[in-house]
Parts: structure tokens; C-alpha cells; sequence
């Protein structure tokens, strides 16, 4: 028996009337109206059966309009609020809604039919139309959905908050400035609100408000502020309890039942307090006292009691007490410093980071087991390295035996011996560092950096290296380096790293001139000699130096860099470089207190002048035979015209009177 039969057995006095509104390209917009037939004219059209029209070639039932058009009907929740056809309710209530229908006759398959016996979609118009008979309103399924459907509350929250209060997370909220942030929300929120509590939790801002207005607007607002990095700020609002500084404390004669409660659950030979699920204490229940130590009041209650009655306390479990948070933990640190085993599973911590507010107890023992974190590890290695992390003299997590911990149990305060100064090995290389020093950094500081190509080996190689950083370099005064940092943290391309390595000394000297020009602080020069034989001299130089500008006066930032030469013999006393490797990073405090105290020699005020060949070997000479730095030697030159002979003459006469300072020789 088909379905208008039985409606026809079940219902003899009522017919479906279908009355033609328009017709518009082969779909006509019909109205069907339930009637009685013991109130119909008797000229009125009886339509009992479906229309018949001429199916369309290349129509099927799921293939044209009627079908797109009736299942976003039935999203939208349109006809009557429901969202797959009337619900029992309905049966003889009139509908007079207006539908869609094409020429096709399979397509009245998608309509909205009139169904008296029919089941409720399963798409959710059942449960909606129950709640509705019940008098619950709309909203959907919680949330903020209540402007969507037609029969919820007007406040747009969804459910029945027994609070009234609710919180507002903004993600990533920590890089906003408050006071912007909350002008921006309240400049855009259509609802005037107060922001309660306002406080950063990790990345994430939170604040409460106390109005289902406020908060439905304010959950309105996600992405519809952009921050100066043009993202869209979110803003998620939730039911919540009431802010933890407005849960009043316990009163005197709670905190007394509580105190008894907890002497009975202590065991003074073990020092251990065992409060497993204390909310549900009968002792507590049966005095209506309500003990939850997710709420600040009472975790604090609970640590004063501990701290004023057994700070000797060793083992504390508080494993089944909803725990979601360790902040007032925090304070067993300092007031149970014994503290050795301390069980927290079967509570609610989501992140191991919450560990870190308790990582000051000296814990040997550990339960974590069935809280979300651990749910957060790929295997238990990780898991196990995390917690030992905070708790590196931990011997047992969640009962199982861990290997003893490495490490260096260093109970009383080390300190760390001071760095000490240069070292060269022998005098003789000593000399032919200083010396090789001077002349190379009196030229690199110089204008011109060309002159260095004599310092270089034809096959030589030269690399630049920067800290590795995940903020934008081109906020850093090493902006000028980063470009050209081969940093092989940061650069992972093999094409890449072959690129940035300088190779000959006509790339490598070209590349030194691009550099920005510098001003160097040669009494903070450290040497430490790496390798040494007849053929091959390997050396660390260590110090600070500032950038100077085009007119010659020197930049405020201060930076500090090491850099490794690989030498080989050259001439009668050179060095010739055949590998260079320069580190720069941003200078300390302490480096850049004590950077550029001592007086600059007179050479170092100004840039040197660009030598001839013939005037560097005659300064190399003539610091040889003075013993005085590259510096003061070239002073001692131009001042005598780079006359050797009477240059030679002056420095013997100053030197027997001794008005030649210490810091011109060579150390």
C-alpha cells in the first residue's frame, strides 16, 4: 500500500489542494494547502495524486533545480523552522508554504511533502521541533548559534549558563598591548561591556564578563579586528565559572571540618596526606562543605593547613580532583621543601607546561598517568624526557622504575671561573700573531680594504656566520650580516651553502669591502692558537668593535665577534690566509661596559691612509727593529715623511727619555 493511499484510508474528509502561483522555465511555484472536503466549493480543483509532467531528457531526480534548492532549504532551517518537513505536530495544521516544483516527476521526490506519519530527518529537525514543543527554545546545539534559527533566545548564548559569567580567550592575545586590544574590541563590540580579570596565560589573553549580551557580541567580533601584521584577531567566549578572586573563602567553621578532614587522612608515620577525591569526603558532603581544588580559595586553604600543621610532609597525593592548573602549587616550593612524592593523576592538565610551575620540588616520585598531557607525547621516551626535564633526580613516574639520572648534583652555589686571557704557546708566535694583527686590522678598519689581497692566498676561502634566530633579522643591527650569513642551522640547500662561501682571494677581498666599515677595539683582542707546526698556524681572535658611519663617526651599537684563521708561512715573517671564519653577534653588557676604555692611539682617530708596497714593507720593518705596534710605528714614519734613517733616529732619543708610553710596543 502506497503512502497516499493510507493517508487517503486514514483521512478520507481531507485532500491536498495545489494550486499553481507561476511558472518560470519549465518549474512552477506552487501552493498545496491541506483541506477538508466537507468545507471545500464545490468548483474548487481536487488534486489528490501528483501532477504529471513531461520528464525533461537529461533530468534525472537529483539533477536540477529543485534538488540544490530543497536541501538548502532544509540547512536553513526554512518552511516552518524545520528542516526536513513538518513533524508530527503538524499533521492537521494548515502549512500553506510555498515550495518549489520543476516538470520533472522524479524531482517531487526532494520536495517538502506533507507527511502525517513521516519520521523526523535525521539531520537534527526532530530534536529541534521536540525541544520546541517543550517550550525550550531554539539556538541549536550550544554555542553562540542563537542568531541563526528563528525560535531561540534572544541573547544568542547558547544553553542555560547557571553562572552567568563567561570568559573571553583571545589566542596569541600575549603580543597585543592591552590598552589597544581593549579599544579595539569595544570600538567594533555592539554591546558596552567591562573586561574582569583581564590576565595572560602563556600565549593566550582571558578576561570575564558577567553579561550574555555582551558576550554574544563579543563573539561577533573574532576576525573582524586586524593587528599591525595584518591577521585576523580571534575571539572565542565560553561559559565559565565565576572569576577565582570572587569564589569567597572558606568560612571559619568550614575550615575546621576541613583541617579535621584532612588529620584523618594523614598518615604521621609515612608523612603522607592522601587526599584522593576529597570533594566527595562524606565527612565534607554531610556537612554541605564543598572542597574543590580547581578553585584558588581552596587550594590555598588546603597548602595553608599543610604549611601551619605538617610542613614536614613528604608524600601528597591529589590524584581525581579535576586539577587543570599547578599555579598554587607553585607554593609547595618554598613551604614543604621535603616534598618527594606528589601524585596528580586522574586529574585535567593538557600541557606538561604546567610542570614547570612546580619543577623547584626536589620530587623522586611522579603520577601523571590519565591527564590529557601524556596524550600529547609520540612514545614514552619523549613522554619520559619531558617530566625528567623538570624533575631531573626523578627515580619513578607513574609506578614504574626509571634509570638513574646523569648529571651534577652540585647542592652549593659554583662559580664559574673567569675567562682567561690570550694564548700563544711560545713568545715567537706570539710576535708573529700581534704583528700579523695589527697590520691586518689597521687596514681592514682603514678606508680602503683592497691592500688585503696581499694577506690572502690565491685559493683562499672565506665564510660569515650570525646567531641563529627565529625573529626578522632586519630588526637586528645585524640586518647588514644576516644576508650573507651561512649559518648551516638556518641554511639547509647545499646550492645555497656553496654560494655563500667566498672563494679566491679576489671574491673574498671583494666581499670584505661591501662590509660595513668598522672601527675595532684592540685591547679587547683574545688570541688562542688552535694548531701549530713549520707549515700550517692556526689562531682564534676574539673582541668587539663598532660600525662607522659614512662621515666617520662611529655607530651606537656595539658588536662582538671571533674569528679563526688558518695560516700558512709567507715571506721571511708573514702569514698568508688560506681559511677565514667570522662570527659576528651582538656584543654582551659586560662586553660593551668595558669595550673602548682605554685610549685609541692617535693612528686609530682617524682612518689610515692607503699604503704604497713600498711603505708597508717599511713599516713592517721598522715595527721589527722598534718593537713598537703597526700603529705607532706608521705614526713614527709620517711623521718623519717615512724618512727611515731619521725615523729610526727620533724613536731611539724618545725611547732613551722614556716618552714612549707602554701601550705603543708590542705585549
Amino acid at each position: 500500500m502506497d503512502r497516499a493511499t493510507l493517508i487517503r484510508r486514514s483521512y478520507p474528509n481531507l485532500v491536498v489542494v495545489t494550486r499553481v502561483l507561476n511558472h518560470d522555465r519549465g518549474h512552477f511555484m506552487v501552493r498545496r494547502e491541506v483541506r477538508s472536503t466537507d468545507f471545500m466549493n464545490p468548483g474548487e480543483h481536487d488534486d489528490r495524486t501528483a501532477p504529471q509532467f513531461r520528464n525533461r531528457k537529461g533530468r534525472g531526480s537529483h539533477k536540477g533545480r529543485l534538488y540544490d534548492r530543497s536541501r538548502r532549504d532544509r540547512q536553513r532551517g526554512s518552511h516552518s523552522g524545520g528542516f526536513g518537513g513538518p513533524g508530527p505536530r503538524s499533521r492537521l495544521e494548515d502549512t500553506d508554504g510555498d515550495v518549489t516544483m520543476s516538470d520533472s516527476p522524479q524531482d517531487t521526490s526532494g520536495q517538502h511533502r506533507w507527511a502525517p506519519y513521516g519520521r523526523p530527518s535525521r539531520k537534527g529537525d526532530g530534536r529541534f521541533d521536540r525541544d520546541r514543543r517543550q517550550g525550550k527554545g531554539g539556538g541549536g546545539r550550544g554555542g553562540f548559534r542563537g542568531d541563526r534559527g528563528s525560535g531561540g533566545g534572544s541573547s544568542g548564548v547558547g544553553g542555560k549558563n547557571r553562572t552567568g559569567w563567561y570568559k573571553v580567550t583571545i589566542p596569541h592575545g600575549k603580543k597585543y598591548d592591552k590598552k589597544w586590544l581593549l579599544s579595539a574590541l569595544q570600538n567594533i563590540c555592539s554591546v558596552p561591556y567591562t573586561p574582569v580579570q583581564y590576565h595572560v596565560d602563556h600565549n593566550r589573553v582571558h578576561f570575564y564578563v558577567d553579561d550574555s549580551a555582551a558576550a554574544s557580541a563579543l563573539h561577533k567580533c573574532s576576525h573582524k579586528i586586524t593587528d599591525t601584521d595584518g591577521y585576523k584577531v580571534e575571539v572565542h567566549v565560553n561559559d565559565s565559572a565565576p572569576p577565582s578572586f570572587l569564589l569567597s573563602d572558606l568560612k571559619p567553621e568550614h575550615l575546621e571540618h576541613l583541617k579535621q578532614c584532612m588529620a584523618k587522612r594523614f598518615d604521621g608515620s609515612q608523612q603522607a596526606l592522601d587526599l584522593n577525591s576529597i570533594r566527595t569526603d562524606p565527612d565534607l558532603v554531610s556537612h554541605n562543605i564543598e572542597i574543590v581544588l580547581n578553585w584558588k580559595t581552596n587550594m590555598e586553604a588546603v597548602i595553608k593547613i599543610i604549611e601551619e600543621n605538617i610542613p614536614e610532609l613528604t608524600c601528597l597525593n591529589l590524584s581525581n580532583n579535576r586539577i587543570h592548573k599547578l599555579d598554587e602549587l607553585a607554593e609547595l616550593v618554598t613551604k614543604v621543601p621535603n616534598l618527594k612524592t606528589l601524585n596528580l593523576s586522574n586529574n585535567e592538565l593538557k600541557s606538561d607546561r604546567e610542570l614547570d610551575k612546580v619543577k623547584g620540588l626536589k620530587l623522586v616520585e611522579l603520577w601523571l598517568n590519565r591527564n590529557p598531557l601524556c596524550n600529547h607525547f609520540k612514545d614514552q621516551a619523549s613522554y619520559i624526557s619531558a617530566v625528567r626535564q623538570r624533575f631531573p633526580r626523578l627515580l619513578k613516574l607513574d609506578g614504574h622504575d626509571l634509570p638513574p639520572p646523569i648529571g651534577f648534583d652540585v647542592e652549593t652555589p659554583t662559580t664559574i671561573p673567569s675567562c682567561k686571557g690570550s694564548c700563544f704557546g711560545s713568545d715567537e708566535i706570539k710576535a708573529l700573531i700581534l704583528r700579523f694583527l695589527q697590520q691586518y686590522y689597521s687596514i681592514y678598519d682603514s678606508g680602503n680594504r683592497q691592500p688585503l689581497l696581499d694577506a690572502y692566498h690565491d685559493g683562499a676561502s672565506l665564510s660569515l656566520t650570525t646567531p641563529y634566530s627565529t625573529q626578522n633579522p632586519s630588526r637586528s643591527s645585524l640586518g647588514e650580516y644576516h644576508k650573507d650569513s651561512r649559518n648551516l642551522k638556518r641554511i639547509k640547500d647545499s646550492t645555497m651553502r656553496f654560494r655563500l662561501l667566498k672563494h679566491t682571494r679576489l671574491n673574498v677581498v671583494a666581499f670584505l669591502n661591501e662590509l660595513p666599515k668598522t672601527q675595532h677595539d684592540i685591547a679587547s683582542f683574545t688570541v688562542d692558537v688552535n694548531t701549530y707546526t713549520n707549515t700550517l698556524l692556526s689562531f682564534t681572535v676574539s673582541g668587539v668593535f663598532k660600525e662607522v658611519a659614512v662621515d666617520g663617526k662611529s655607530r651606537d651599537s656595539t658588536m662582538a665577534f671571533s674569528r679563526v684563521f688558518i695560516t700558512v708561512p709567507a715571506g721571511n715573517s708573514g702569514l698568508c690566509i688560506v681559511n677565514d671564519q667570522l662570527f659576528i653577534r651582538m656584543a654582551t653588557t659586560e662586553e660593551i661596559r668595558r669595550a673602548f676604555v682605554a685610549p685609541a692611539p692617535t693612528p686609530s682617530s682617524s682612518p689610515v691612509p692607503t699604503l704604497t708596497s713600498q711603505q708597508q714593507e717599511m713599516l713592517t720593518a721598522f715595527s721589527q727593529k722598534s718593537g713598537m705596534n703597526l700603529e705607532w710605528s706608521q705614526k713614527c714614519l709620517q711623521d718623519n715623511e717615512w724618512d727611515f734613517n731619521r725615523a729610526a733616529q727620533i724613536f731611539t732619543q724618545l725611547k732613551s727619555e722614556g716618552q714612549i708610553p707602554d701601550v705603543a710596543f708590542l705585549k
